[in-house]
């Protein structure tokens, strides 16, 4: 299988680190972002959202948006819970990261760490700080509960919003405010086969 992105995005290295972690074989196909790749006319054939990652199986099907297909590869594996209540929990943080997280923390670290915050976007770029906060607390209260956010062991649940909180001090959110976040960050880089973000 073939899975393109950028290996920038948070968004793509979610699937970088399911596919380590549970030893996934795939192709790599490098979309630059900044160069206007996911706009051309092939790229919007497959995603006509026209965003990364997607996933195009062996038999030619495709699935795209980063938790569907991180699901997807983790089904069976002990990254999701049996139990139905806590699968649902774990839902239940995917479309907290997409919805309460990833827009400000992702959006405010592009401005910031590849625009350098130029001027006609900092009113946008400090907007976003309100909601990154927020979204830290939420993960820090929960993380004073248990190791990982769904129980003692991790889920696809930490990978969604471990790709992005790992890099929030570059959209400008200090975690030293959030010891329990820090502690959860350092866990999950602590567990066997884990690559960094650049690693792909």
């Amino acid at each position: 299988m073939k899975i393109y992105g950028d290996r920038q995005s948070g968004n793509s290295y979610k699937l970088l680190l399911v596919t380590s972690f549970l030893e996934i074989p795939y192709e790599w196909q490098d979309i630059d972002i900044k160069k206007g790749e996911t706009k051309t006319d092939s790229f919007l054939k497959m995603n006509p959202n026209g965003k990364i990652p997607i996933l195009i199986l062996d038999d030619g099907r495709i699935l795209s948006e980063s938790n569907a297909i991180l699901n997807y590869l983790a089904e069976g594996s002990d990254l999701i819970p049996k139990d139905r209540f806590e699968k649902a929990k774990v839902l239940q943080w995917q479309f907290f990261e997409q919805y309460s997280h990833e827009p400000y923390i992702a959006v405010a670290r592009f401005i910031s760490h590849y625009l350098g915050i130029p001027e006609e976007r900092r009113a946008e770029y400090e907007s976003k700080q309100e909601g990154g906060h927020k979204a830290l607390r939420v993960l820090e209260t929960q993380l004073t509960k248990s190791k990982f956010l769904v129980g003692d062991s991790i889920t696809t649940a930490d990978i969604s919003l471990f790709a992005y909180t790992h890099v929030a001090h570059q959209g400008g959110f200090d975690l030293s405010l959030y010891p329990k976040v820090l502690e959860w960050i350092k866990r999950i880089e602590s567990l066997e086969r884990f690559k960094p973000m650049n690693s792909i």
